[in-house]
């Protein structure tokens, strides 16, 4: 299991959203977890993201199955998975009345910090081309559009692939030298 880092976030203070503990997923939280994937991710698709498959990155050493919890029920969750030099954002769902709190910012903040400090400093996502909300949050949070992918969604639907580099939110421009310290 890896550790957490300390949160240290400005919205901490404030009275709702204070009340979310970020943790790791624990392998009964998979059946919950795929159920959100259904309703919230998947909707109109076949789903994909079972409960076994869900699992397997619990279990995998180079994912991360993040959730959120308020009063210990899973309010949302997200899964990544790490390998050298990127790392590919998979799921992210809140449930419903947890949204518009921060609780989204504040997981991809905890998994984007764990990649850099890993040394990935890309990371990667696809969202549907659809989904509006989900595109402005990501631009919001520094994601750029790389292009779109007909089909991508079991050939419904053509997703937006994004990207972030992690070291632009931390004042490092990719490419340039760095002084040394």
């Amino acid at each position: 299991m890896c550790e957490l880092p300390p949160t240290r976030y400005a919205w901490d203070v404030d009275d709702y959203r204070d009340d979310y503990r970020l943790e790791p997923a624990r392998l009964a939280d998979a059946p919950r977890l795929a159920t959100m994937s259904h309703e919230f991710v998947e909707v109109g698709l076949r789903p994909a993201w079972s409960a076994s498959r869900i699992t397997w990155h619990i279990r995998h050493p180079e994912s991360i199955v993040l959730t959120a919890r308020a009063a210990g029920v899973i309010s949302g969750f997200a899964i990544m998975r790490y390998a050298d030099d990127v790392a590919h954002l998979n799921l992210l769902a809140i449930d419903t009345p947890h949204r518009r709190r921060g609780v989204a910012r504040r997981v991809m903040t905890w998994l984007e910090e764990t990649a850099f400090t890993a040394g990935t400093f890309i990371i990667g996502l696809e969202l549907r081309a659809t989904n509006d909300a989900a595109y402005a949050f990501y631009s919001a949070l520094g994601y750029r559009e790389l292009g779109r992918v007909p089909g991508y969604y079991q050939g419904i639907e053509p997703a937006i692939r994004m990207a972030r580099d992690v070291r632009t939110a931390r004042g490092t421009t990719p490419g340039m030298r760095q002084p040394a310290p």
